[in-house]
């Protein structure tokens, strides 16, 4: 994106809203059309445990697989079909496997332990069958899961504060990473050389929690504990613009693109999830029946899928909607 560019014009502070019940199709300009369904449509299929909190979860870019992280420090991965498949099986029949067949066609495929405190953040590379994960234990991850006796990373960076959040650049040769420091980082993944805005102004002033690229890498968001989301230009690692005050002050818990890069979808712990329109910078939608301290949501490619991780909890959920 040019900073210069005037076809983007942002209106930061005003009040329009998409009335109240009235539904946005996201993908308008898609060559499919979808449809959001009701939010009574939504139903669990699955619930897998980990042994302390589950504090973050993310689909593949293809949607095949999960990865969950838990404060016990544990990753595991998860296989959507069998997930789905073990939900549609009678219980006579999940009863009467054998030992061999609930191996085969158990959902997690791979548990990963090689952090030593709680895993906060969680990316699957967009072109390999490689896993990064970021942790309270100052370390950056990457693991590949393609071998299944590898349980341990084969390759970590080590930051000097904990990890945040964390996000690959579409090409999967960089990826960004959010600390509890204010300043943004961005790692090449083969040689580790790191990088940073050249202008200080762009950055936050206290820690990153959330930091995500759009499909088409020419522009990534991040959220942060300032209570500011941030729009910054892929290219030259600038900031294009900043909606300060997101969520009037609160922490900025996520900050995600639609499919289309049109819109982000915003969680912050003043208990409202907002839409924004990124060519206006106006809120079109704010869905406030929500618990306090929503920790993030996450989408598959389809976005037929919802992952709902509501803070405390020690299982994740997979919703499906029809």
């Amino acid at each position: 994106m040019e900073n210069d560019d005037t076809a983007v014009q942002y209106a930061i502070g005003r009040s329009d809203t998409v009335a109240p019940g009235t539904g946005i199709d996201l993908e308008f300009d898609a060559d499919v059309q979808t449809m959001s369904p009701e939010a009574s449509e939504y139903e669990t299929c699955y619930v897998t445990s980990h042994k302390g909190p589950c504090r973050v979860a993310t689909y593949s870019r293809d949607g095949q697989l999960i990865a969950t992280g838990s404060a016990d420090a544990s990753i595991k991965i998860l296989d959507t079909e069998r997930m789905l498949a073990k939900s549609a099986m009678p219980i006579e029949v999940m009863m009467n496997e054998t030992a061999q067949q609930n191996m085969e066609n158990h959902p997690v495929i791979r548990t990963l332990y090689d952090h030593v405190d709680e895993v906060t953040c969680l990316a699957f590379h967009p072109t390999e069958q490689i896993l990064a994960s970021g942790s309270r234990d100052y370390t950056l991850k990457l693991f590949d899961y393609s071998k299944p006796s590898a349980k341990r990373a084969f390759k970590y960076i080590q930051e000097a504060e904990m990890l945040r959040s964390i996000s690959f650049h579409p090409s999967g040769d960089f990826i960004l990473v959010g600390t509890q420091h204010p300043t943004l980082r961005l790692y090449d993944i083969n040689t580790f050389q790191c990088f940073v805005s050249c202008n200080p102004q762009d950055q936050h002033t206290d820690a990153i929690c959330s930091v995500n690229y759009n499909p088409s890498a020419n522009m990534y968001v991040t959220g942060s504990k300032d209570g500011c989301i941030k729009l910054w230009d892929g290219v030259s690692n600038r900031c294009i613009t900043t909606f300060e005050k997101a969520h009037d002050g609160a922490e900025v818990c996520s900050a995600i693109f639609s499919k289309n890069s049109k819109y982000i979808l915003s969680s912050g712990k003043d208990s409202v999830a907002k839409l924004w329109e990124i060519s206006t910078g106006r809120t079109l939608v704010r869905y406030t029946e929500i618990q306090p301290k929503i920790i993030g949501q996450a989408y598959p490619h389809k976005r037929r899928f919802i992952l709902v991780l509501p803070g405390v909890i020690q299982s994740e959920k997979q919703r499906k909607c029809p």
